[in-house]
């Protein structure tokens, strides 16, 4: 069989950053602005957000070794290549075939709504938030920057490099929220309104893990299939499991 896709692939959304938590302060004040002093790109993760990636570089550790990752790529934003360097602490380096930062990976652009609260939006912005409710989150763009169908543009791009230089390997990516369904969306064949509903049901949470396999017996060559769904290790220290956190530090959820 001519295999094209990679044998595994795991998407995974960083761990808790700090403006997962500068954000959450706001919108529990009322506020209109998120109180964050870097630019998105330069966001760390928070102290919760270190322990989370500890706790899943122990379960990819536990993995059988000829089931790790043997090829890690990572969007350029601080709070990724941050999980991403924790979880490769736990895997073999040696064994590890490329280790790449992929601007494609980065997290969605909010233009002139960055650092706003969804209030914010409203009172500073009203028409682009009439606009917003309107056109919807799947084809909205904000001035200056992306709706989640240019993510997906850059993302198909992705998955052509994925099927062109890493055929059969195991492929770990490491992004943001909107990384991780609009991946979703292209690689379970959604529409619009099913990737919409899976968002309306909740947050993908910091540091989860949703996962594909190669079957051969699915379609004609094979295809990838669904494994895990927003998987969260528990933490080593206490055992609990962190499911909470939105990945839109600067901005209001997209």
């Amino acid at each position: 069989m001519d295999q094209k896709w990679p044998q595994e692939i795991w998407l995974v959304r960083h761990g808790q950053s700090a403006g997962n938590v500068a954000r959450d302060a706001a919108e529990a004040a009322a506020g209109l602005h998120i109180d964050i002093a870097e630019r998105d790109v330069d966001v760390p993760l928070s102290e919760l957000g270190a322990r989370q990636s500890e706790a899943l570089g122990a379960w990819f550790a536990a993995l059988p070794t000829h089931g790790q990752p043997n090829v890690v790529l990572y969007s350029p934003y601080v709070r990724a290549v941050q999980t991403a360097d924790i979880l490769m602490r736990r895997l073999d380096r040696d064994g590890l075939l490329a280790v790449h930062a992929d601007e494609r990976l980065r997290e969605k652009e909010f233009g002139i709504l960055d650092r706003l609260t969804v209030r914010g939006i409203a009172e500073q912005y009203p028409d682009l938030y009439e606009q917003r409710r309107h056109v919807g989150k799947f084809y909205f763009r904000p001035p200056g920057g992306e709706s989640w169908c240019d993510v997906i543009l850059r993302l198909r791009s992705v998955l052509d490099t994925l099927t062109r230089e890493y055929c059969r390997e195991r492929v770990l990516i490491v992004g943001h929220q909107v990384i991780v369904n609009c991946f979703r969306y292209l690689l379970e064949r959604m529409d619009e309104a099913t990737i919409l509903e899976q968002d309306r049901q909740g947050d993908v949470p910091n540091c989860s893990v949703t996962s594909y396999s190669f079957d051969p017996s699915l379609g004609k060559r094979g295809k990838l299939a669904s494994r895990l769904v927003n998987f969260v290790a528990p933490l080593e220290a206490t055992g609990t499991r962190v499911t909470t956190g939105k990945d839109v530090p600067t901005a209001a959820k997209a």
